[in-house]
């Protein structure tokens, strides 16, 4: 709790200062109870920009990487992102790892807390807004419905280019849209062995990813992102 507070009040000392950040739409965010919070991802600065513009402690998904990254750097990191509470992914894990991530994200719902993940699954390589992985609507439908919150984040790729460590002057915005209605797609007939059709999951993700682009302004590539290294 100490390092997750302490990064949100280094955060919110750059977002009064030198990153001014204007957020609408914060109202669309339950104050208590299970929330799916699903949006872009421009840097790595995303994620404390979330933390400081709102008060509930937010759950954030790591990459593999951040956790076994060898060195004195490696263990920082990882004591750091495990302090802050973030749930390691392994991206190259396949089907197996893909069916943990999604009962990791739905247990922490079924207690209560709000999740952040980013669709795309990795930073925009050129600040356009990529093809969303299934995950995300595998979560939502999985946890019965709770509330699917998209978000658009616009400016963080000027305040921390990928690459770079320090914050660079230049404002941020942040918009939350209204939860998404997705009654329907859990009503859908299921696979044989009570999970959702892969029509359901891409259909629910292209519908979630096209609000993310109207809040984030950006352009879409119908195509996944490339991974990039910091």
């Amino acid at each position: 709790m100490l390092v997750y507070g302490t990064m949100r009040s280094l955060t919110r000392l750059a977002a009064g200062t030198i990153c001014p950040v204007s957020v609408e739409g914060a109202h669309h965010v339950p104050a208590t109870g299970p929330v799916l919070l699903a949006g872009n991802h421009l840097s790595s600065c995303d994620t404390f920009f979330l933390m400081a513009v709102l008060r509930r402690r937010l759950v954030f998904f790591g990459k593999h990487e951040y956790f076994h990254t060898p060195g004195l750097k490696g263990r920082a990191v990882a004591a750091t992102c495990a302090r802050m509470g973030f749930l390691p992914v392994d991206r190259r894990g396949g089907p197996a790892a893909a069916r943990a991530v999604v009962a990791h994200g739905a247990d922490v719902l079924s207690r209560g807390a709000p999740l952040v993940i980013y669709p795309e699954g990795t930073r925009s390589p050129d600040g356009r807004l990529y093809r969303g992985r299934p995950g995300t609507a595998a979560i939502a439908l999985a946890s019965g419905g709770v509330p699917l919150v998209p978000f658009g984040i616009a400016g963080t790729d000027r305040v921390q280019p990928i690459g770079r460590s320090l914050l660079r002057p230049h404002p941020v915005r942040i918009r939350f849209g209204r939860p998404l209605g997705y009654g329907a797609y859990l009503r859908r007939p299921a696979r044989p062995d009570g999970l959702p059709t892969s029509a359901t999951l891409r259909e629910l993700t292209l519908v979630l990813l096209d609000r993310v682009r109207e809040l984030s302004g950006q352009e879409y590539v119908d195509a996944f992102a490339p991974s990039v290294r910091r």
